[in-house]
């Protein structure tokens, strides 16, 4: 299966200079945020797959008017293609604008999806705007990461997580691919990235691990 995941820049060769060739054997399109709703409505017209999305730092415009025939999955658990995704959008709070959180925040809205993730027994992938704190992040408040999202990959031990926030046009703190001890790989999506997947990349802990790793986490 390919997941073509995109993050915070569009890409020209998918819209100003687009022809059908460039989504052939796409299976699905991960949005990991800062992207143009019009963007996004443009792929899953032309790409006639399925388009999942986080919102990111800068897509306050999604309040009013969200990516139309795409689906949100932010602070909750969609399946497509056969795997689980669970998405948490948004960055480091640093205004007062939608999509912007603090760790305690953020870990808030990690325990507010604990029942959905008891009833899923957990989730293949994790979809986020803002990366890990340590993994592919940096040192100033609005491009850290969040250490909450650390927490979530030990307990639950997605195969994949998927985010954006971080540029490569930021220089040697970008980072588009990393291995996380929790053996998840970290996926920065900026502009455009295919990720190829097997069997491999459903989670092999059953729902009573996940119950058990889960019950006490994000107080």
């Amino acid at each position: 299966m390919k997941i073509l995941i995109l993050a915070d820049e569009e890409c020209k060769a998918l819209w100003d200079y687009f022809t059908p060739d460039k989504l052939e054997g796409i299976d699905l399109i991960v949005s990991c945020g800062d992207l143009k709703a019009e963007y996004l409505e443009f792929l899953v017209t032309m790409g006639k797959v399925p388009v999942l999305y986080v919102p990111g730092n800068h897509d306050t415009k999604y309040t009013d008017h969200p990516p139309e025939g795409c689906e949100s999955i932010d602070g909750k658990i969609v399946t497509a293609c056969g795997l689980r995704f669970l998405g948490l959008g948004g960055s480091m709070k640093y205004g007062d604008k939608p999509y912007m959180y603090t760790e305690k925040e953020m870990r808030r809205r990690i325990w507010h999806t604990k029942q959905t993730i008891f009833n899923n027994s957990g989730f293949d992938i994790l979809v986020t705007h803002s990366p890990a704190r340590g993994y592919g992040d940096m040192d100033d408040l609005p491009h850290m990461g969040f250490e909450c999202f650390n927490e979530l990959l030990e307990r639950c031990q997605p195969k994949y997580m998927l985010h954006g926030h971080v540029h490569a046009t930021y220089g040697s703190r970008f980072k588009r691919v990393l291995n996380h001890p929790s053996g998840a790989r970290i996926i920065n999506g900026y502009e455009r990235y295919i990720l190829e997947t097997g069997d491999d990349c459903k989670s092999t802990l059953t729902r009573k691990d996940i119950v058990q790793r889960m019950i006490t986490a994000f107080l």
